[in-house]
């Protein structure tokens, strides 16, 4: 299994599920494309379908969400499309308040959801960057 070698260091502080969907995708990927960076694009395509990236780890997105969380997993195949870094950039803005009032974001309560989108991308950068 090339992938449990392989696993990135948010994904070893997650829940045996997003291992899992991580794991058997980038071994799939590996299969079709080879190792290297589109198995692990492949691999972290598959993965925000069914998680989101919450501070240094993922989780399991709220009951009921699954499908692409941003432009790029939507279109795996073609290239092009903004990533939203782990972002669920199609959960509600409650969730989105929900996830920001977690990691402690200053100013939430006076943010769009643009700017929650925004906001949560950067703490999650910020934690993972703590978390090594």
């Amino acid at each position: 299994m090339p992938g449990r070698k392989e696993l990135p260091s948010t994904l070893e502080r997650s829940p045996a599920s997003a291992q899992r969907t991580w794991i058997k995708a980038h071994d799939s990927a590996v299969n079709e494309y080879g190792e290297g960076r589109r198995a692990h694009q492949v691999a972290y395509g598959a993965l925000k379908h069914t998680h989101e990236k919450v501070g240094d780890h993922w989780e399991r997105k709220e009951k009921g969400r699954k499908g692409p969380s941003d432009q790029r997993s939507a279109r795996p195949r073609q290239q092009g499309g903004a990533s939203g870094q782990g972002v669920d950039e199609n959960a509600s803005k409650q969730h989105l308040y929900g996830l920001a009032k977690r990691l402690d974001i200053k100013g939430r309560s006076r943010m769009d959801r643009k700017e929650l989108l925004s906001a949560l991308r950067k703490a999650n950068r910020s934690r993972t960057r703590e978390a090594r």
